[in-house]
């Protein structure tokens, strides 16, 4: 150990009932894991010192994922396998280590590098294949797709960057991150003719810069 700070980059798994659990009260959980894990994490400045923490793009209430991405700051360097020990003797339930690994220290923020994000949606109630496919196709060729979301319109197709009908039956979807403007696989589902299907929603792969 080495008293140079680092800057951790966790690929966690949200999963059970953890998904009902918004942003920023999954933050706080992060916080609260952080500090009984007994790591030297870097805390923010001033009245109420928190730990410096960064989570990417919110993840929809009721949405799994295998791929959530967060930062954090240590104080000083230290062993992975170190880490990695001590996150997992305190995490909670719902929440699973994927990946551990030192990234840049002062790199840009983790919310600014995203770029998409890939769902899988599986259908709890018989749907019609053929059905479903020649909708997704429907979707990809047309040129716009206009949604209301907050009262403001947009327009949801240059947010769709991937949609298909995998042999299984699920649907697979590769939405856009961008400031301001992200693909909701709820909205696309509505946009499908399926607003009030029953589904099973996973987020599968984050990229970023």
């Amino acid at each position: 150990m080495t008293d140079e700070p680092m800057r951790i980059r966790v690929t966690y798994a949200k999963r059970g009932e953890l998904r009902y659990t918004g942003h920023l009260d999954l933050q706080r959980v992060w916080e609260r894991t952080l500090r009984r894990s007994g790591l030297p994490i870097v805390f923010s400045q001033g009245f109420n010192p928190l730990p410096r923490l960064q989570l990417a793009s919110a993840l929809p209430l009721g949405i799994e994922s295998s791929c959530e991405v967060m930062d954090f700051w240590l104080a000083e360097k230290m062993e992975l396998l170190h880490i990695t020990s001590q996150l997992n003797a305190v995490l909670p339930l719902g929440l699973e280590l994927m990946d551990l690994h030192e990234t840049e220290l002062k790199g840009p923020a983790l919310e600014t590098q995203l770029r998409s994000a890939e769902y899988r949606v599986t259908f709890r109630d018989a749907v019609d294949n053929k059905q479903l496919e020649k909708k997704v196709k429907e979707i990809l060729n047309t040129g716009s797709l206009a949604r209301e979301r907050r009262g403001k319109t947009y327009d949801l197709r240059p947010l769709i960057e991937g949609l298909r009908v995998e042999p299984d039956g699920s649907l697979w979807m590769k939405l856009a991150i961008r400031p301001g403007a992200t693909g909701r696989p709820e909205e696309v589902l509505s946009t499908l003719g399926y607003p009030n299907q029953i589904v099973n929603i996973e987020r599968i792969k984050i990229a970023y810069l």
